[in-house]
């Protein structure tokens, strides 16, 4: 009998055999070189143009189709702006503004240190804080500057990044230090104030009763809104290198989301406290400093969130955390969206995207559009970096950061050029149908 060794030599000597006398048959191909298959592979693609790498940002000029008609929601007139970014979603409304460009106010100057670069309104005050941890209040009609300084001495030489929110009559401050406190503005009181050591590194968002915000470990924090009790964390994973990005948080109806500076996208009920899905955006493999997550804040509306990182932008299904859409385009600014309308500024280009249709309506060269309007023969470089997009009055503004503002009609065409007399170092914002920034000199300026 033959010993299992041989018989196993005998069955592959068989194949062999068989191999060699089968015909090469051309006609079905099955036995076709493989050289001879990727060769015609290639050939397939050759033309196909990978719109998702992420080297590629999209550069195209695409022209609106003249008979597109946008559906805007009605105009609204804010008269308070209690969270940095406006609303729960990071996301803004259709403003209404006299639009006059008169220059009705401007105070003295309110902080002799570097100001925060955002602002909020409520209760008649525009409240603002400086890198000396002096939150400032200033009231337009009485023209009286309030100022509190939680600090003691020994963080006297300490430059603070003092992250506020508003709710009712309080103050809600996380730093950079690791306190988080809450402070009255009309009995000029604390209400509680704690020291939690690891610094503060995210927007804060006020959910019913309670706080959110997130430190410089990727930590996600729950709290107590009335004393400042700690309800739960959530640890995410932690990049040890710094880059500009700011953990950025949102809310829309039942849920808290969380996008880290490692990438990930949280989904948390706001009921229970627990992981609704996570996804991670940044995809790369090759991890350094240069490839640490970067982008805008996410904007979330109608169960969409939309997130711009460093190459790409991503369109997510709010309820599953699945990927609707990647787009190869990058923002420049934190975008927004207006029903189903998602306007940014990309590759100095102005785009409209339809996310209903997953289709550009228009997407325009902001320095060829300013040259022709302003009938410059010779195309030239005089884009300046965005600081914000709006819709107001149904028409778009982009503010640069060199102070002018371009008037867009909705369908993109550029119909006025503004510019204030002095740069705008704050992002603006609009209230009872004015526009209100502080320029470079901490001075507030109102204009209608």
């Amino acid at each position: 009998m033959l010993t299992k060794t041989l018989k196993m030599k005998y069955f592959f000597f068989l194949i062999l055999v068989f191999l060699s006398n089968c015909s090469f048959d051309d006609k079905t191909g099955i036995w076709k070189n493989d050289d001879i298959i990727l060769n015609k592979e290639k050939d397939r693609f050759k033309n196909f143009e990978t719109l998702s790498n992420e080297k590629i940002l999209f550069s195209k000029i695409i022209g609106i189709d003249p008979n597109y008609k946008f559906v805007l929601p009605k105009k609204t007139v804010p008269e308070n702006w209690k969270d940095i970014y406006y609303n729960s979603g990071n996301n803004t409304d259709n403003f209404e503004y006299k639009n006059l460009n008169n220059l009705i106010f401007k105070s003295k100057k309110i902080s002799k240190y570097k100001v925060n670069d955002r602002i909020l309104y409520a209760n008649n005050k525009i409240i603002s804080s400086d890198d000396k941890g002096n939150i400032l209040l200033f009231s337009i009609n009485e023209e009286i500057l309030e100022k509190y300084n939680f600090y003691k001495r020994k963080y006297k030489n300490i430059k603070k990044k003092l992250y506020m929110t508003v709710d009712e009559n309080t103050v809600y401050v996380a730093d950079n230090i690791g306190y988080f406190y809450a402070y009255d503005f009309l009995t000029q009181k604390i209400k509680w104030a704690k020291n939690y050591k690891i610094p503060f590194r995210s927007n804060i968002k006020i959910v019913n009763s309670k706080i959110v915000a997130a430190n410089q470990n990727n930590i996600l924090y729950f709290f107590n809104k009335k004393n400042g009790d700690i309800l739960k964390t959530i640890p995410t994973e932690e990049t040890l290198i710094k880059n500009n990005f700011e953990n950025n948080i949102s809310f829309k109806e039942k849920s808290i989301f969380f996008l880290n500076t490692y990438g990930s996208l949280y989904s948390v009920n706001e009921e229970n406290l627990e992981i609704n899905w996570l996804i991670n955006l940044n995809r790369s493999i090759d991890i350094n400093p240069s490839n640490l997550f970067s982008g805008q804040e996410m904007v979330v509306s109608q169960n969409k969130i939309i997130v711009s990182s460093r190459n790409s932008t991503f369109i997510v299904d709010a309820n599953t955390g699945s990927i609707l859409k990647k787009l190869n385009i990058s923002s420049t600014i934190k975008p927004i969206m207006m029903n189903n309308y998602l306007y940014t500024v990309s590759n100095e280009l102005l785009i409209c995207y339809d996310i209903a249709s997953f289709n550009i309506i228009y997407s325009y060269d902001i320095n060829k559009i300013i040259s022709n309007f302003l009938k410059i023969k010779k195309t030239k470089k005089i884009f300046f970096s965005p600081l914000e997009i709006f819709i107001v009055n149904d028409n778009l503004h982009l503010f640069l950061k060199n102070s002018h503002v371009l008037k867009f009609n909705i369908n993109g065409e550029l119909k006025k050029i503004d510019k204030f007399k002095n740069k705008i170092s704050t992002n603006p914002i609009f209230i009872n149908k004015n526009l209100i920034y502080i320029n470079n000199k901490n001075k507030i300026s109102v204009v209608d």
